[in-house]
């Protein structure tokens, strides 16, 4: 066991804060978020860092055990802090060791832990962190499972009877393509009122498709050996499929709380992804655990449909190993209105960015023109229609609201800082987080079962 310093650091030493000015300077300093990063497994534990926030602390404590896993989650922060534009300045304190959760406890350097890795062990360091006073700030999923889900509670509990803040880092809702199909959602003369729907046409279809081989910022991710071990990670319904089932709370009925009793769930699915003993080797950099002439089998696809309020919602998630070449990560989603159904494609016609386009289900463009020019464009200049030869009416959006997915990691946490220095965090949060790993347990619990 060891404690690591990185960085230059320089000392300041206050004495007794005698004049008004030092007490003043004190106090800004002790009011800054200061992250402890916990077993950082998961390169979204990096992502967070590739900006950095003024009232955050440029110092970042790191506990976690020793491996290859700590050792990339550092070149992330160096080659964001060495890169040549914009470069970060964040200074790393590490301790390395078996005991770094009970270490991270008894020196208890900052006041927000920030968490991503394994998914089996996460609700565990959560429910560590709150019950010693420490908000916590994770990465989906904060569970993959019935038990996993109790503890869940007892934590969001205990973090309100503390004042504490237990949040998870939703970047989808930060898409703007997904932004605009909600807010088109809420204005009624275009959209109208969200169909019912059925199992076999559902209200509102959120379906991902995900690759496990990538990169990430510039380079080859290589993904942990237990990230194909879905006793750690979580099978494919329980994992991205948390985004698609927050999507749906959140579009389907914004800014409402929503509780456990509205899910129905109907039908629930896991399908395999097969690897050979080269694609899993090219991934994790390691010797295939099964042999050459072997397969692996990694539970990644998921498939749920349920009611939400009565609304039918299919929520659906594909990992392949690579996509092909020029092509990415997709999303497709659909919500059906009364007189109106806004789509989401990522397809090679939208040279793999996502397009968000109106199907009016009458003749009459005005009300989705005027909703354009008089609402949508305030929020966002430069937005446009253009309609295709299909009959569907293209939102067209400037290439400066294309951000990309990486870059939503600051959007949120940007997000979340708002909501930890204001207190302002909004009344259906926790409920709809609770709603939200409510349905992708008991997805979870039923796929089982076949």
């Amino acid at each position: 066991m060891k404690k690591l310093q990185i960085g230059l650091f320089g000392a300041l030493i206050f004495s007794a804060c005698s004049s008004p000015e030092m007490k003043d300077q004190t106090e800004t300093m002790d009011s800054k978020v200061k992250i402890m990063t916990l077993d950082p497994g998961h390169f979204h534990a990096g992502l967070i860092h590739k900006s950095m926030y003024p009232n955050v602390d440029s110092t970042i404590h790191v506990f976690a055990p020793e491996g290859e896993e700590l050792q990339e989650y550092l070149k992330r922060i160096e080659s964001y802090n060495t890169r040549s534009e914009d470069p970060t300045a964040w200074k790393l304190e590490i301790y390395e060791g078996p005991d770094f959760v009970n270490q991270m406890i008894s020196q208890k350097p900052g006041n927000v832990m920030v968490v991503a890795g394994k998914n089996d062990r996460k609700i565990d360091y959560i429910s560590a962190a709150i019950d010693n006073g420490i908000n916590v700030y994770a990465d989906k999923p904060l569970v993959i499972n019935h038990d996993g889900f109790k503890k869940l509670l007892k934590a969001f509990d205990s973090a309100e009877k503390q004042d504490l803040l237990l949040y998870d880092i939703m970047t989808e809702r930060f898409e703007i393509t997904t932004k605009l199909q909600r807010e088109l959602s809420m204005i009624e003369d275009v959209f109208g009122k969200v169909e019912t729907g059925t199992v076999d046409n559902p209200a509102i279809t959120k379906e991902s498709v995900h690759h496990f081989f990538k990169y990430v910022s510039g380079q080859p991710l290589i993904r942990p050996e237990w990230f194909f071990d879905t006793e750690i990670e979580g099978s494919g319904i329980v994992d991205v499929t948390t985004h698609l089932v927050d999507l749906v709370q959140w579009e389907l009925f914004p800014n409402q709380i929503l509780d456990t009793t509205d899910v129905s769930m109907l039908e629930a699915e896991l399908l395999p992804t097969s690897l050979d003993a080269e694609q899993y080797e090219k991934v994790t950099g390691k010797t295939a655990p099964f042999g050459q002439d072997g397969k692996l089998d990694v539970l990644a696809n998921g498939v749920m449909n349920y009611t939400l309020k009565g609304v039918h919602s299919k929520v659906s998630v594909i990992w392949n190993f690579q996509a092909p070449e020029g092509t990415a990560d997709t999303h497709y989603s659909k919500m059906r209105g009364t007189k109106a159904n806004l789509i989401i494609r990522q397809g090679a016609e939208e040279n793999y960015k996502p397009a968000l386009y109106v199907e009016l289900l009458g003749e009459d463009k005005g009300a989705l023109e005027k909703a354009v020019s008089e609402t949508l464009q305030a929020k966002y200049p430069g937005i446009s229609l253009e309609e295709k030869s299909s009959g569907l009416i293209e939102v067209k959006i400037p290439e400066e609201y294309h951000n990309g997915h990486e870059a939503h990691f600051a959007q949120v946490t940007e997000q979340f800082l708002e909501y930890y220095e204001n207190r302002n965090m909004p009344d259906w949060e926790v409920p709809n987080m609770i709603t939200k790993y409510f349905t992708t347990t008991a997805a979870f619990s039923m796929a089982q079962e076949k």
